[in-house]
């Protein structure tokens, strides 16, 4: 897996970051040709179309596309893990009959939307709503700071049922582009990370059919909270790629650069702070690592999916 997806990211992702990130585009091409690789669909069962494999392979490949490109990792872990993963984990079988071959393919985008402007770390606090009419939901309100926003095709959208159910009150929904009452606001203009396309996510009275409920009504936050384990385990694997990419830099500039008329890699200061870095790097790695071997092998813990 490492060999494959480093490769792939040196040849094809690692020479258009910068302008990836300059231009403020999301590089849609990509997606068909991950897909090929069989890395959207990496943790889903074959008979859906996926790999097959675990969580550990996830973090591997979400490390080697962060190396290359923290904005294309960044987007690719919200769709493989945020979108695809969890409707693997959570839908029905005509659900993942339906949706799971085209994002495992790369043919549609997938995204996640959780976080309101008023509800980001207290998301059970969410005003959007849901009211059951006939056979359908009807949803309003709105979404902020959804990563591939813009160009998702498939998202797994939170909104509360009940008003008066509390956490029991939140339902999870497939939502496709193009549904009636479904559109999205402005693309935001970010300081990092720029080719991760952002956006606000609008829903005026929009019609969702009742066979779209992602799991139970009412069992939102179920859903939410089971994923958040793994979601943290594999999203945390995309720092360590920037490490990883960080170091690939200055291992070769400190024995370029040369003052006093030797490299500076041959001062013990300089040497002390890439010792820091190779040693904080590798224990974050191995920390990732161990989360996601747990997670694997259906251990895990909330305490160490967040330390992670």
């Amino acid at each position: 897996i490492r060999e494959t997806v480093h490769a792939f990211s040196q040849n094809e992702i690692a020479p258009r970051a910068a302008e990836i990130d300059r231009s403020n585009q999301f590089p849609r091409d990509l997606w068909p040709r991950i897909g090929a690789l069989g890395l959207h669909g990496i943790t889903v069962e074959e008979e859906y179309g996926g790999a097959g494999l675990g969580y550990l392979e996830h973090c591997i490949a979400l490390e080697e596309m962060s190396r290359a490109s923290a904005s294309v990792g960044l987007s690719y872990g919200a769709h493989s893990n945020l979108c695809v993963n969890q409707i693997r984990r959570n839908g029905n079988e005509a659900q993942k009959r339906k949706y799971l071959p085209k994002l495992i393919s790369g043919e549609h985008v997938g995204s996640l939307a959780m976080s309101e402007p008023g509800a980001g770390s207290d998301v059970v606090s969410m005003k959007t709503r849901a009211e059951k009419k006939g056979d359908r939901f009807v949803l309003n309100g709105n979404k902020m700071w959804i990563t591939n926003g813009p160009v998702a095709d498939t998202l797994v959208v939170y909104a509360r049922t009940d008003a008066n159910a509390g956490p029991r009150g939140i339902t999870a929904f497939i939502i496709e582009k193009g549904m009636k009452g479904f559109s999205t606001a402005q693309k935001l203009d970010k300081l990092g990370m720029r080719g991760s396309d952002t956006c606000e996510l609008l829903f005026e009275d929009c019609e969702i059919p009742e066979e779209n409920v992602l799991s139970e009504v009412g069992r939102g936050v179920n859903v939410l909270m089971s994923g958040l384990d793994y979601e943290r385990a594999v999203l945390a694997a995309g720092p360590i790629g920037i490490m990883q990419a960080c170091m690939d830099v200055v291992l070769p500039y400190v024995h370029e650069r040369k003052q006093f008329g030797e490299p500076i890699g041959s001062f013990q200061l300089v040497q002390g702070k890439i010792a820091d870095m190779y040693t904080t790097m590798n224990a974050s790695r191995a920390y990732v690592y161990a989360v996601a071997k747990a997670c694997d092998r259906g251990e895990t813990t909330r305490e160490d999916a967040a330390g992670a």
